[in-house]
């Protein structure tokens, strides 16, 4: 069975976007950006939502062409582009950068998914897809990355969430731009 892990940035007040959509205050340094790399190399798909698939299509396919790009940003790029990506959405007609679309039952391709053995983590990425996964206890293991600072509003991290999910914390890692990972997995009991 693989594991599916759910990675997300959020604010100390539990945004992971701000009420303007301006997401300089999500960037990572160097530092955390070589962290996020090594938790790339780990998976074998990556899971998306409509808006987070088109948000990483929309950079991550050229960032290692730019000249000026630093070494962290070109070595996720070329982590990213090889990757298996499913992406769930009932208005896009086609994806690109290997991905493969799904307009159907996102929980239970996900299932199927996860039943299947070998080929690394599964990485989910984006608010409603995550939410349905975690409602149905999908998700093995959580990484919140705390940032620290307040947003005040925006879009709440886990607001589409329809089940309780009861988490115990794992790990925690403070990177020295403040941001902290809270790593968990679902408690059972």
């Amino acid at each position: 069975m693989r594991k599916i892990v759910y990675s997300t940035s959020l604010s100390l007040d539990g945004y992971i976007d701000s009420a303007s959509g301006d997401p300089r205050w999500v960037v990572p340094d160097e530092e955390l950006h070589r962290h996020f790399n090594e938790v790339e190399r780990e998976l074998g798909t990556l899971l998306y939502g409509r808006r987070m698939y088109e948000l990483m299509a929309g950079y991550w396919p050229t960032a290692d062409q730019d000249p000026s790009a630093p070494d962290v940003i070109v070595e996720y790029a070329q982590l990213w582009k090889p990757v298996s990506k499913v992406v769930f959405s009932s208005t896009l007609n086609q994806v690109h950068w290997n991905s493969r679309l799904v307009k159907g039952d996102a929980v239970a391709e996900v299932a199927r998914l996860k039943a299947q053995p070998g080929g690394g983590s599964i990485g989910v990425g984006g608010l409603v897809l995550a939410s349905a996964l975690a409602s149905a206890g999908l998700i093995d293991e959580y990484r919140l990355y705390y940032v620290p600072i307040l947003l005040g509003s925006g879009k709440a991290a886990f607001s589409q969430i329809h089940n309780r999910v009861r988490l115990k914390p794992a790990e925690t890692r403070t990177f020295s731009s403040g941001t902290v990972l809270l790593r968990c997995v679902p408690a059972t009991s």
